[in-house]
């Protein structure tokens, strides 16, 4: 994957999940600033971040649970660790920091 392709697919991904963030009723903040990174910050002030990490190809998600990388397989973006794919990582992880049912679509 080339430069471009990979900034177009990541760019994708994230406005999905501000897309998702946005049709959720859960009470956090988020917003997705130039260049690429999404924070995600809950009400007890606990953040996950979400940016792209061009040098590796990789969607790079920080949280209280720990770092995770994203590689896209040519359909979604999987966790370099355990495949999870990406929309389903994320809403296991925001649950767990939120403490309440987040599902991002």
């Amino acid at each position: 994957m080339d430069d471009s392709e990979f900034n177009a697919l990541a760019e994708q991904a994230l406005a999905r999940i501000d897309a998702a963030l946005e049709a959720c009723d859960a009470d956090l903040d988020f917003e997705l600033a130039p260049g690429g990174v999404l924070e995600i910050e809950f009400a007890d002030r606990s953040k996950i971040i979400v940016n792209r990490h061009s040098v590796a190809k990789e969607i790079w998600v920080a949280a209280r649970a720990g770092g995770f990388h994203f590689r896209w397989d040519g359909a979604s973006w999987r966790d370099t660790r355990d495949n999870a794919e990406l929309m389903e990582k994320l809403s296991m992880l925001a649950s767990r920091q939120a403490g309440e049912t987040i599902v991002l679509r």
